[in-house]
């Protein structure tokens, strides 16, 4: 048996009894998961949805490749993220590049942290562009990659300037629906961010 917090980051089209998805735990990073669709199940037994944040009791029969949910309990749901094309696009990008990416023993505890934090962001914000690449530039960071010592200066000045900025802002400052952050979206900078990740990390971005 398996105890764990973890969230939903995959999730395949439902087979007659069974839903399989991939979650990612903040001590045993992805994991995939199978749920069954019955009536019957028992009622702590929670449906799950993208992007939940759930408690799981978890069994394996074939030694970790896949876990049986046992029992899931809701921690938070983001029913915002859905309300939004955008935001639902950025969120299901970001947990599809983790999917992609789960990295090293060490750095599960900051990838949960970073997930929590942007789709928490991404349910309220006017700009789910600036979370998302705000976010994709914290996990480069946080998995040892130099994003700021050489993405981010090699920049020319005034993008800089304006990566800078997006970056010293909060998430939480994106929440409002009338954001504070003036300017276009940050298409071209995160163009640029994804080009540098691309050629120089070995992170996957599809």
């Amino acid at each position: 048996m398996l105890q764990t917090d973890a969230l939903v980051l995959l999730k395949q089209p439902p087979a007659d009894t069974f839903q399989t998805f991939t979650v990612f735990s903040d001590e045993h990073g992805a994991l995939l998961a199978i749920q069954r669709r019955s009536k019957k199940n028992a009622p702590a037994a929670v449906a799950l949805d993208l992007f939940d944040d759930a408690a799981f009791l978890l069994e394996s029969s074939n030694q970790g490749r896949t876990w049986f949910v046992r029992e899931s309990r809701l921690i938070t749901r983001h029913d915002g993220i859905g309300r939004r094309y955008e935001s639902l696009r950025f969120a299901s990008t970001l947990a599809s590049l983790v999917a992609r990416n789960p990295g090293p023993e060490d750095s599960r505890g900051p990838v949960a942290a970073l997930l929590r934090t942007a789709f928490a962001a991404l349910a309220q914000s006017a700009r789910p562009d600036l979370v998302y690449f705000k976010s994709l530039y914290r996990f480069a960071r946080d998995e040892g990659y130099p994003v700021k010592q050489e993405w981010l200066a090699g920049l020319p000045a005034a993008s800089r300037t304006e990566a800078e900025r997006l970056l010293a802002t909060p998430l939480a400052a994106l929440t409002a629906t009338q954001s504070a952050i003036a300017g276009p979206p940050a298409a071209a900078l995160l163009r640029r961010l994804e080009d540098y990740l691309r050629t120089h990390t070995e992170i996957l971005l599809e």
